[in-house]
């Protein structure tokens, strides 16, 4: 029974940083592959960022993250973050944790997805 658990979703003004958590359980964590997704109200879920297993714990940022978000794993502790700083409006969406074992960041590609936090930017 694969479970995803994600936590640290709330309302922030622009410029605040959140540090988003997701906990997996019931799948191996090698070679796994975890990301986060997000959606906004009447738009397709996007791939925001997501970390390969490998050595180098590779890692896949959307450009309009980029610089700004930093996604990391604790292998330990079966969990992925996701630390965002610079908040933008456009940033506001309900993030996802998802899992699979392979080397991309297409949403449509995932198995294994979280419930959601929701994540709100304002001015």
């Amino acid at each position: 029974w694969v479970q995803l658990v994600e936590s640290g979703g709330d309302s922030v003004q622009v410029g605040g940083s959140l540090r988003l958590s997701c906990t997996a359980s019931g799948l191996i964590f090698a070679p796994l592959t975890m990301g986060w997704f997000r959606q906004a109200p009447g738009k397709e879920r996007e791939g925001v960022s997501c970390m390969y297993w490998n050595r180098d714990s590779a890692a896949y940022y959307a450009d309009s993250v980029k610089g700004r978000f930093t996604i990391s794993r604790d292998n330990r502790k079966n969990t992925l973050y996701l630390q965002m700083n610079s908040l933008k409006p456009e940033d506001t969406a309900m993030y996802y944790c998802a899992a699979d074992y392979r080397r991309d960041c297409y949403a449509a590609n995932f198995r294994y997805w979280g419930q959601g936090t929701q994540v709100t930017v304002s001015s």
